[in-house]
């Protein structure tokens, strides 16, 4: 027996159970056998992507005219290029964990991607939840986006055959998909991520240390080989839990400039050209004595900023003949001990190495004063809002700052589609705009609830709804919140505790009406 293979089934128990009424309902899954294999796609999308419990379930595909495909996530857009996660998983009730990855899953991700992403293709034969999520994809293409698309199979045995990744290299994709392997070892990997890393960083020539203000900073040059070994050893646990979606993500402009470096002849310059890596640890001791290529003692590592440089580099050197034809290629290392007792440090430090680059920054702005002034105020109004990243399951009452970030740009800034495609600049450029000193907590919770209908339908359609109920659930909110103000008569800005309770009622009695109207205005639009 496997003893990661066993801790991963017995996970699956516990999957199971949380998801059994969920997947009857939607997906019409009651089998036991069925229900642990749908477990498995769960655990993995929810692992590798690090998704809240409702954008994992809303990744499903599995069921008949699904090409293959067992989940599908498509991210935000950034610098005209957007990415596809395709999820196919082959569960076995065997705890020896000794079986291939079936070479027939493989080449059916191979003819989805063939089939899925062309928008000139007609769409037969397709599940629902599927096309909704392809149409999305096809809308994003049709824009002039690219889509760059992980293909990511799933076992609890081994990795595919021989002539499996024959079948992958003829298909002649290029850097445009990439193919991944996630099995059972990999999931315990990632979810012992939060396991402190202790470990030794071997630095090349001179190295800055200053202590400042209870902290100490260390500047100095690590060799790319050195980063490639540190991450072979720990992997997802030197990653913050915000950075860790975009692991094995390339295609991209920034990963292909350092592949291309580290396997050119300017290696020797790729110092230069990198931006390098900021760490964090608990602690740091080095031999003062020496002069330099100090060999120095970290404890509780972290990598917060320059995570895609060290798993690029990791990757590239993984498919190189020999190591030491990239000895001369260093990256600049800022290693800084915190005070353990500062964690607003921490999470500004974090934020201001990472507000420039494509990283999900809902748990950087999560002490933010305004997050936790909506927190105070919702809490006095019988809701919890979840400004911080929580492993927890959602009650009714419960409303993360993703979900309201998107209601509140739908049904009161009416702007549904920046809520719809550029989820990426919520908490970033869009902060401000969305997130006013003016907002409330009764005004958030109105625009979730009436959000909530919208996204409800979308997901379980009645068998009259038109198409696009599947697709225009933030336009259908907006519409819903214009429909509750005029008959309250009042407008957005004036909506308070005072008459929070009657938005309520209304909502409760007249949503469905809200909802149908909205439709209509909708469909009279197209």
């Amino acid at each position: 027996m496997n003893i990661n293979v066993s801790i991963i089934d017995q996970r699956l128990l516990s999957v199971a159970n949380d998801l059994r009424q969920r997947a009857a309902e939607e997906l019409g899954i009651k089998d036991d056998n069925r229900l642990k294999s749908l477990s498995f796609v769960y655990l993995c999308v929810q692992t590798v992507l690090d998704l809240e419990s409702d954008d994992t379930f809303d990744c499903l595909t599995e069921g008949g005219g699904d090409f293959g495909v067992d989940a599908m996530h498509i991210s935000e857009e950034y610098d005209g290029e957007f990415t596809v996660s395709l999820f196919q998983a082959k569960y076995k009730n065997n705890l020896e964990g000794n079986s291939n990855f079936p070479q027939e899953g493989i080449e059916s991700l191979v003819n989805a991607i063939q089939y899925l992403f062309n928008p000139a293709t007609k769409l037969e034969h397709i599940n629902e939840r599927l096309l909704a999520k392809v149409e999305e994809a096809r809308s994003m293409i049709r824009d002039g986006y690219t889509p760059q698309v992980r293909s990511i199979a799933c076992n609890n045995g081994l990795k595919w055959n021989v002539s499996a990744q024959e079948a992958i290299e003829r298909t002649g994709f290029g850097n445009q998909v990439t193919w991944e392997y996630v099995n059972h070892d990999r999931l315990i990997t990632i979810l012992q991520a939060s396991k402190p890393v202790k470990d030794t960083l071997q630095l090349s020539g001179k190295a800055i240390v200053e202590d400042m203000e209870f902290s100490r900073v260390l500047v100095g040059r690590i060799s790319v080989t050195e980063i490639a070994a540190l991450i072979e050893r720990h992997g997802e646990r030197l990653l913050e839990r915000n950075i860790r979606r975009y692991l094995g993500l390339q295609g991209n402009r920034v990963n292909e400039g350092i592949r291309h470096t580290l396997t050119s002849d300017e290696k020797n310059n790729f110092y230069f050209y990198n931006n390098g890596v900021t760490l964090t640890c608990d602690g740091f001791s080095y031999n003062a004595l020496q002069n330099g290529d100090y060999q120095v003692r970290v404890e509780n590592l972290q990598i917060i900023n320059g995570g895609q440089t060290c798993i690029t580099i990791f990757k590239t050197l993984q498919k190189l003949d020999s190591l030491h034809q990239n000895a001369q290629a260093y990256v600049l290392l800022r290693l800084y001990q915190l005070p353990r007792e500062n964690e607003s440090l921490v999470q500004k430090i974090t934020y201001a190495t990472n507000s420039q680059n494509p990283v999900d920054l809902k748990d950087l702005r999560a002490n933010d004063d305004r997050q936790k002034r909506l927190e105070m105020d919702m809490q006095q109004l019988g809701f919890s809002y979840r400004r911080k990243r929580s492993d927890a399951g959602t009650r009714s009452t419960d409303i993360t700052s993703g979900v309201a970030a998107e209601a509140i740009l739908s049904v009161w800034s009416k702007k549904p589609h920046q809520a719809k495609f550029f989820s990426r600049e919520h908490f970033g450029k869009l902060y401000d705009a969305i997130f006013t000193e003016q907002l409330n907590g009764a005004q958030l919770i109105i625009a979730v609830q009436l959000y909530r209908l919208a996204e409800n339908r979308r997901k379980r359609p009645e068998s009259t709804d038109p198409d696009f109920v599947r697709y225009a659930s933030c336009f259908i909110a907006m519409q819903m919140g214009q429909k509750l103000l005029s008959e309250m008569n009042i407008s957005d800005k004036n909506i308070g505790h005072q008459n929070f309770q009657s938005a309520q009622k209304l909502i409760e009695q007249n949503g469905e009406k809200y909802f149908n109207d909205a439709v209509q205005d909708i469909q009279q639009a197209l």
